[in-house]
């Protein structure tokens, strides 16, 4: 669907955040804790290998577009990116237990599926498309979607993101860089999603 969006360049600085980090931040090392991404686990840049920063607990600085709001206190969360123009991030979330889990996955699947008529509803100047790239069978069970934004003043960008889980653990995995869904890399992001879900517990 083609959605014409109401915005400020804000959004899309949270659609293409990833490339400052945080490092003061305290990292969420306990033991016990899920683990992240590697960055090479990030879908292959041609031209780039992956950095990333420490695994951090809390929200992030920059809340994800689509799903900033919905993101509790006890979140942990690490950020990625390239030499270029494509970052990513892995939000993880270890619920109390399994069917809080289930409604909490659930409600990112809800943010991100109606993410562009949100999108409308508050930035006059961006239109965007969003895409449903289906299911993955991992643990259980992770989904995939895609959103391309164009500004008026002509920038256009696109993200892939994915929610997964597995017990009593939900992970958000996103996907960006500058362009269009010409330059998805869904394979590639569906494999890191299968490997981000495997490493929850």
């Amino acid at each position: 669907m083609n959605v014409r969006t109401r915005g400020t360049r804000l959004v899309l600085a949270a659609l293409a955040a990833g490339t400052a980090v945080t490092l003061a931040a305290a990292p969420a090392t306990a033991a016990g804790s899920p683990r992240f991404l590697a960055p090479a686990e990030m879908p292959p840049h041609p031209t780039s290998a992956w950095y990333a920063g420490p695994v951090t607990a809390g929200q992030p600085e920059h809340p994800p577009v689509c799903v900033g709001e919905a993101l509790p206190s006890i979140s942990s969360h690490r950020e990625y990116w390239t030499e270029y123009d494509t970052n990513g991030s892995q939000v993880t979330v270890v619920e109390r237990d399994e069917q809080r889990a289930k409604a909490f996955a659930a409600l990112l699947r809800r943010k991100i599926a109606d993410c562009a008529e949100r999108l409308m509803a508050e930035n006059p100047d961006i239109t965007a498309t969003q895409k449903n790239y289906g299911k993955i069978r991992v643990e259980e069970g992770a989904t995939v979607h895609g959103l391309h934004t164009v500004s008026d003043w002509g920038s256009s960008d696109v993200s892939l993101f994915s929610v997964g889980r597995d017990g009593r653990t939900v992970t958000y995995v996103r996907w960006a860089q500058m362009g269009t869904f010409a330059h998805a890399q869904v394979a590639g992001f569906k494999a890191t999603t299968a490997k981000a879900v495997n490493k929850l517990y």
